[in-house]
């Protein structure tokens, strides 16, 4: 609002005449009405209050943010409105603050915000001097969750380049070793051929443990270097539904040791889409397994696929214990695990495999109840179409 003008008038406040009030009040309300057409418009969140943290106004961008009713929210206490905002903390210094904040409700979201006290100048006739008064605070809000995203992928691209690097030397340095040894462990055994029966037997138990060590790191390697390694795909055209099936087929003697019950709800009309069949098919197995062990024993296992303009989507829902907060974050991580016997390289895998074909991941964990697991993988034959032009649109 023009200062000067609220100036000029406080000033003339006892000459103004009785017809030319309405007007100065017209005039008032024209002038706030744009200032709420200025601040609605903007992207920025926007939120006053006075000193005691009660709201005074929010724009539409901050009511959108929150989910907030703006008539419902005026005069209420922001941090009331707000769960888990330390309102206090954050205005005892008198300065501006400035805070990151992540919100569930109603889209999981990264804001960053900041709080300004606010002040009006208020002009002392005697001394013929202006003095601030503090009258409330200003919090400032800004969607960051874009940004936010684009740096762990960033973080997560030099991880995984560094890891790649290790484990290319590691591969070389361990993987010789271990071709030695088992050499070694196959002359050996030959010569306890030649050895009395009694001393063979215990020998053999020793050499027969000393392989499967040996086989059983060299797996993990192998594991490890398919997590990270980008491998060339040999794409060719695939029915997603035909690989579910196949892969669930793979482990059906599991299913039936554990007593797991699988629904598979399959879209008969997904199309054609171009990807390489071994690496999808491994990459459906890892999850599937993965399920089958959060659940272990009688557990219900939901596969669906699902299709709309720009994905075909396979959602693996489980009855297991799903994955809490703290864990979520540190899933695709190499050797992180939350099993007993887990290598945890095999989420790391599917990632590896479903972002190659240009795919993305989502899950959905109700802990205690079961995790929702959902690949989709991008349809790129998609038809072109006109888009219309600008006296199209126009008209309409």
């Amino acid at each position: 609002m023009n200062s000067g003008f609220l100036d000029k008038l406080i000033e003339r406040i006892g000459r103004v005449r009785p017809e030319d009030v309405q007007s100065y009040l017209l005039r008032l309300a024209d002038e706030r009405g744009f200032l709420e057409t200025i601040f609605n418009a903007i992207q920025e969140g926007v939120i006053v209050t006075d000193l005691a943290g009660k709201i005074n106004y929010l724009n539409r961008a901050a009511c959108e943010i929150f989910a907030l009713e703006r008539e419902a929210c005026l005069g209420k206490p922001l941090s009331e409105r707000l769960r888990g905002l330390e309102w206090n903390r954050m205005v005892e210094s008198q300065k501006i603050v400035s805070r990151d904040m992540e919100v569930f409700y109603p889209q999981h979201r990264f804001l960053n915000f900041y709080v300004v006290p606010l002040s009006l100048e208020e002009p002392s006739r005697a001394k013929k001097v202006t003095r601030q008064e503090h009258v409330g605070y200003v919090i400032i809000l800004r969607d960051i969750t874009e940004s936010r995203r684009e740096t762990d992928q960033t973080i997560q691209s030099e991880k995984l380049t560094a890891l790649t690097m290790l484990a290319a030397g590691v591969a070389h340095e361990i993987g010789n070793p271990l071709n030695s040894l088992h050499i070694h462990l196959q002359l050996m055994e030959r010569k306890l051929r030649k050895t009395p029966p009694d001393i063979r037997d215990s020998l053999t138990q020793s050499l027969n443990v000393a392989r499967q060590e040996i086989e059983r790191l060299d797996s993990i390697i192998q594991q490890f270097l398919g997590a990270i390694r980008p491998a060339r795909l040999n794409v060719q055209p695939e029915n997603i539904n035909a690989l579910v099936q196949e892969s669930v087929a793979f482990l059906e003697n599991e299913i039936r040791d554990r007593n797991i019950l699988v629904e598979q709800e399959l879209r008969s009309d997904l199309p054609l889409l171009e990807v390489d069949r071994n690496q999808l098919k491994q990459a459906f197995y890892n999850v599937i397994k993965n399920a089958f062990q959060a659940m272990q024993q009688d557990g219900l296992l939901r596969i669906r696929t699902d299709v709309d303009d720009d994905w075909v989507e396979i959602t693996f829902a489980d009855t297991g214990g799903g994955i809490s907060q703290e864990s979520m974050s540190k899933i695709f991580e190499p050797y992180f695990t939350t099993k007993a016997s887990g290598t945890g390289l095999g989420l790391l895998i599917v990632r590896r495999i479903v972002q190659e074909h240009g795919g993305e991941i989502d899950l959905v964990s109700d802990e205690g109840k079961g995790l929702v697991f959902t690949i989709r993988l991008p349809i790129l034959d998609r038809r072109a179409r006109m888009l219309p032009g600008a006296s199209e649109s126009e008209e309409k």
